[in-house]
């Protein structure tokens, strides 16, 4: 079954991307929010994105006002009944996640209708069982910025069917993505890696090894990363950073994914990354 309806819930970073590449690949969309503000700001997201697009010449204004075209916005999760394919890409909570799930099973209508979150940390299989169909519930996680980033984690769970994981993959493998499928283990495979490193380098720069700016260098010119452990942290947040650590130390007790000390008081500070003006650095 070719998958044409899509759905989004939340309209953020992530989401408004997710809604970007879907209706880029043809899709047509609806984007979930809290409300009509929320929803504005979620589209407003998605025309600088095709506007950056435009000014690089890869795409011109018709595809543009077509890609535009094909995302509807909702503040009624009952629009989401016919779709086909919904991707959760709420903020980071898990009790909020399992709540979105069970609404949507409640409200999406067809059974054969794939459910996937693009949590990057929490179990598929936690926000599978408070559905009636755990056989159709399966991670996809993105990466951002969505349009940019290559790479989708096919997260499947012990309940997931072979069905589900193939149409999921063909999916998402036709907006342009490399896919790669992760068994149901918390941080899935990048996110099992990443963090540890990130969180070496905040216990490095705690204990005074190196500055910020000596450690992202190294690691930059010395591994050929594109950016620093610490400037990434900033990039993707130290609120996120934390909460995702958090997630893998509970699944499996192993002290590389601890937090660091520092990095708590700094998101008890309010000293996020760049979203909040200032992280290991200041923006």
């Amino acid at each position: 079954m070719t998958i044409e309806r899509v759905g989004v819930i939340g309209g953020g970073l992530m989401g408004s991307g997710i809604a970007e590449v879907c209706a880029r690949a043809g899709s047509e969309v609806v984007v979930h929010e809290i409300d009509a503000g929320a929803a504005e700001a979620a589209l407003g997201r998605v025309h600088k994105s095709l506007d950056r697009a435009l000014e690089r010449r890869k795409l011109d204004e018709a595809a543009r006002d077509d890609i535009v075209g094909r995302i509807t916005l909702s503040t009624d999760l009952a629009d989401q009944a016919d779709r086909q394919l919904v991707i959760e890409a709420a903020t980071e909570n898990e009790e909020l996640k399992k709540q979105i799930f069970t609404d949507l099973d409640n409200m999406v209508s067809d059974d054969d209708a794939i459910l996937a979150s693009n949590t990057s940390s929490i179990p598929i299989t936690r926000l599978a069982s408070v559905t009636r169909r755990p056989e159709s519930v399966v991670g996809l996680h993105f990466f951002n910025p969505v349009p940019v980033m290559a790479l989708v984690e096919l997260v499947t769970t012990v309940k997931s069917s072979d069905d589900t994981e193939l149409r999921a993959r063909s999916y998402a493998e036709g907006l342009g993505k490399t896919v790669i499928v992760a068994k149901d283990r918390a941080g899935f495979v990048v996110n099992m890696l990443l963090v540890p490193y990130m969180l070496s380098a905040i216990r490095m720069y705690e204990a005074g090894v190196a500055s910020a700016e000596d450690i992202d260098i190294g690691m930059r010119l010395g591994a050929n990363h594109p950016m620093g452990p610490l400037e990434l942290t900033d990039f993707v947040g130290l609120d996120t950073t934390k909460f995702v650590a958090d997630v893998l130390f509970d699944e499996f007790k192993e002290p590389l994914y601890a937090s660091p000390p520092l990095l708590s008081r700094m998101v008890e500070a309010g000293l996020h990354g760049r979203k909040t003006g200032e992280g290991f650095y200041k923006y």
